[in-house]
């Protein structure tokens, strides 16, 4: 898809869900994206936590030429 057609097809997409909130009486604020941030290192964090821990290995075994 080119670029162009992708950010305007981005920009319907988001104009579309603010007026959807706007109807709930929902306004983004700047503490949504605190937590959001927060938010966002918290999942990276945990999905850090669970990845397979692999032994660290050297590309040459020490003492073989």
């Amino acid at each position: 898809m080119h670029s162009d057609t992708h950010l305007l097809l981005h920009r319907l997409r988001s104009a579309e869900l603010r007026e959807h909130t706007a109807e709930f009486g929902l306004t983004p604020t700047a503490s949504r994206t605190g937590l959001r941030t927060r938010l966002g290192w918290a999942l990276v964090s945990l999905g850090l936590r669970v990845l397979p821990r692999r032994p660290h290995r050297t590309p040459f075994a020490a003492g073989t030429a």
